[in-house]
């Protein structure tokens, strides 16, 4: 596969385990994807000003990760009304290529 003839891209949410329900609904109605998946996940960073005194200690923080795979094209517009809808919001993202997709089997 011409990783230049398939233009997506995965976009990766992580989000506070308070915000894991808006974000559902939210991922549900967009357009840019028939799907996504999510996980729950932990965060570290050396950087502890949001954390609770208990994550301080434990070192990490309870997080969900979203996972949706997009054209490259509706990216921006994805990410501008992720920014509108959750305004302030404790929520980390990454963009990364999609070099290949697809099922295994029939």
């Amino acid at each position: 596969m011409n990783p230049a003839s398939h233009p997506e891209v995965l976009v990766v949410l992580t989000v506070a385990p308070a915000l894991e329900e808006p974000v559902i609904d939210w991922l549900l109605a967009r357009p840019e994807s028939s799907g996504f998946t999510s996980s729950q996940s932990f965060g570290h960073s050396a950087r502890n000003e949001h954390l609770s005194p208990r994550e301080q200690v434990t070192g990490r923080q309870r997080r969900t990760q979203f996972q949706v795979a997009m054209q490259e094209h509706q990216l921006d517009a994805f990410l501008a009304d992720a920014r509108r809808t959750f305004t302030g919001a404790d929520i980390h993202y990454w963009v990364l290529p999609v070099i290949a997709e697809g099922r295994l089997g029939s």
